[in-house]
């Protein structure tokens, strides 16, 4: 099993590599709020996780990677 750390290092790099501006700004937009609305213990990651993937995917449906 890989470990979290490492997954999410790589996850990290993915995301701000492979990923469209206009996309990782759409998540920022809808992700920004929650967190700065919420304190860090309430947040539900798993949400804030599943909107990120949502937008992610909608805007992706029609693009190709490198």
């Amino acid at each position: 099993m890989i470990p979290s750390e490492v997954e999410c290092r790589i996850a990290r790099y993915f995301f701000h590599m492979y990923l469209p501006d206009d996309v990782l700004e759409k998540v920022e937009e809808r992700l920004l709020p929650s967190c700065i609305q919420i304190e860090d213990e309430a947040i539900d990651h798993d949400e804030l996780v599943r909107w990120a993937i949502d937008i992610i995917d909608k805007q992706l449906e029609s693009k190709r990677f490198r």
